[in-house]
């Protein structure tokens, strides 16, 4: 009786903690540096990309298929990495991930054709596949139960920023030295995180081994035959997949067809990835506050995909306040789709596979904008916007539905209840 009471004062004595430390959120915030600096990273070839076709002679269609190198590589780090970090832990495994990608992104500085690009835009895809598979993992260790959407969307919130800073700092820089020192930028960023990573990486302000849980005794990667991992997938990958043609075709487009120049591409280039970022935070607190408990949060999902379907409507309007808004409101329903898909994904998991999980949800998003990208590519050489923004738009609806069918309760979940 005495140790059942010592436990339970221990218990609620941990609890206390967690709820009045600051130093909880320290790994989240940490991470949300890191998803900052990976999409600082991959989005200076976005917003650099008229500025580098032109001086390449890059076709939109290569330049898409370097953007696919990229994410074939980030499909098969991200589950990956997800296993090494859950084996390794997340000190050792996030130092190696960093290091190289920040050596990825330097060399682009010195390419100059096709295979260049595509070799360390697939070294980047490799190093960055740590990022949301770790962002995961850390807030779902070091945060109780009742803040974990929000310490997720912390977390990845770095990367909607990231994608938000990114053209106000690198287009200047890219006018005054060249798109080459931009790269060179990014490298040195990367050398100040691992500085800073291997100061915090450590208890108090991360746990050492997942609050108590023992690391698995071998690596592991995601089974495709589980009901589970096709849910996330579908969720994640369908219904967040506007994020990839928003952050690289929409420069672009913007330029090509809607006028903008390099110059005024830098002044608006932050407002759909500050979308985005509200996204996250928005969405993190609406999936806390309505569906904490829910395994399987149905009408948050519809509510989603409906609401993605505007982005059809981009090619049908001249006005360049309106076509920002719809990349605006996209991202902002991405967001929505990332945090609702990882909550109930990650929960679907055992807490010791948490980093697998994220790894699979960004390694399926990756796969499908690695099949996408390069027909999107191709089509707006065409100047088929209708059919690219169509596409992109009706995804998310066919993800959700997968997701009610796959995740539906099987006949003895339904007995029970």
């Amino acid at each position: 009786m005495s140790l059942s009471r010592g436990a339970s004062v221990s218990a609620d004595a941990v609890a206390h903690r967690l709820a009045t430390d600051w130093r909880v959120w320290t790994a989240s915030v940490a991470m949300m540096l890191c998803s900052w600096l990976s999409y600082v990273d991959r989005q200076i070839l976005a917003v650099l990309s008229p500025m580098i076709l032109k001086d390449t002679l890059l076709t939109a269609q290569s330049y898409a298929e370097v953007v696919s190198a990229f994410s074939i590589a980030y499909m098969i780090a991200n589950p990956l990495w997800g296993s090494i970090l859950d084996f390794v832990g997340m000190r050792i495994g996030m130092l190696a991930a960093v290091a190289i990608w920040t050596v990825a992104s330097a060399s682009h500085a010195w390419m100059a054709g096709f295979l260049g690009f595509a070799a360390v835009r697939a070294l980047l895809g490799l190093g960055e596949g740590a990022t949301f598979p770790g962002g995961l993992r850390a807030s779902m260790d070091s945060l109780p139960p009742d803040r974990h959407s929000r310490g997720i969307a912390i977390s990845y919130s770095g990367g909607s920023l990231g994608a938000i800073v990114a053209p106000l700092v690198v287009v200047p820089i890219a006018l005054r030295f060249g798109w080459r020192a931009a790269f060179l930028f990014s490298g040195a960023l990367g050398v100040a995180w691992l500085v800073m990573w291997s100061a915090i990486a450590r208890p108090p302000y991360l746990p050492a081994s997942g609050q108590g849980m023992a690391p698995p005794h071998r690596m592991e990667w995601p089974n495709p035959f589980e009901r589970r991992f096709w849910a996330l997938v579908t969720s994640y990958a369908l219904g967040a997949i506007a994020i990839g043609p928003i952050l690289y075709l929409s420069p672009l487009y913007l330029n090509r067809v809607v006028g903008f120049t390099e110059a005024d591409l830098g002044k608006v280039l932050w407002i759909p990835p500050l979308g985005w970022e509200l996204g996250y935070f928005f969405w993190g607190w609406a999936a806390d506050r309505f569906a904490a408990n829910q395994e399987r949060p149905v009408r948050m999902f519809l509510l989603l995909a409906i609401c993605a379907t505007p982005l059809a409507a981009v090619p049908w309007t001249g006005s360049r306040a309106i076509v920002l808004l719809l990349f605006f409101w996209s991202m902002f329903i991405t967001g929505g789709f990332q945090m609702l898909a990882l909550r109930t994904g990650a929960r679907a998991y055992p807490r010791e596979r948490t980093a697998l999980a994220g790894g699979t949800a960004s390694g399926a998003w990756s796969a499908v904008a690695a099949i996408l990208l390069p027909l999107l590519g191709r089509w707006f050489d065409q100047q088929h916007y209708a059919a690219i923004f169509g596409l992109v738009a009706i995804m998310p609806l066919v993800g959700t539905t997968l997701w009610l069918w796959l995740s539906r309760p099987t006949p003895s979940r339904a007995l029970s209840v």
